[in-house]
């Protein structure tokens, strides 16, 4: 009979619960209108993801987490993100709030050429909660970049999607949204980052902090 198969992290005895709203912050990837039905590049559940998104910056902000949203730019004119047009901003009800960062990138890893790095250290905080999109690509490379500069590492499954994608294969078909989702969460899960479902996931909310 064939075992479970088993995580690199399960196999090294590291922690596996998520991290939590009072010793992370909450790095929002690229929450942008492009990735909507009404954008250049639609998710597949997108929907829902918002709706999750909703949820989960409300708790953190309710926790007093610093939040850090990363916006992709491209170049002035491109086909997608272009930083001149209304899709490359962030989706209705997501925006930022005073006191809450802004990060400019243009490059999946959202380290990469930014200074998002200098700006959570500043924080003090070792532990990062992420969601954001897309799955397989700017939340994956961000988290991966994020191991390598000591960051213990969190991402909300319902608050992340992806889309279909044409096989590597040359069969000339295409993989599912789902299948990517899975795989790519799978990835993360094997030595990257903690994975949880949802937001609920992460503890019950809490009283408002005081003014």
């Amino acid at each position: 009979m064939t075992s479970r198969p088993r995580s690199l992290l399960e196999l090294a005895g590291a922690p596996r619960h998520p991290g939590s709203f009072e010793s992370s912050v909450l790095v929002l990837i690229d929450l942008q209108r492009e990735y909507l039905e009404s954008g250049g590049l639609p998710l597949v559940g997108i929907e829902g993801a918002v709706a999750a998104l909703g949820r989960l910056l409300a708790l953190a902000r309710r926790h007093g987490t610093p939040v850090f949203h990363v916006a992709h730019h491209a170049r002035p004119g491109a086909k997608l993100f272009d930083p001149g047009s209304p899709t490359s901003h962030i989706i209705q009800g997501l925006e930022p709030v005073s006191g809450e960062e802004v990060v400019t990138k243009s490059l999946p890893n959202a380290f990469a050429r930014t200074d998002l790095q200098d700006r959570i250290q500043s924080t003090g905080r070792q532990e990062l909660l992420v969601a954001g999109f897309a799955t397989h690509m700017c939340v994956s490379s961000t988290a991966r970049a994020a191991l390598d500069l000591g960051y213990r590492t969190t991402i909300v499954a319902s608050a992340t999607a992806t889309r279909d994608l044409p096989d590597p294969l040359g069969t000339g078909g295409s993989v599912p949204a789902h299948i990517v989702q899975q795989a790519a969460l799978a990835a993360l899960a094997d030595r990257f980052a903690i994975i949880v479902p949802d937001v609920e996931a992460l503890g019950p909310a809490r009283a408002a902090r005081p003014i």
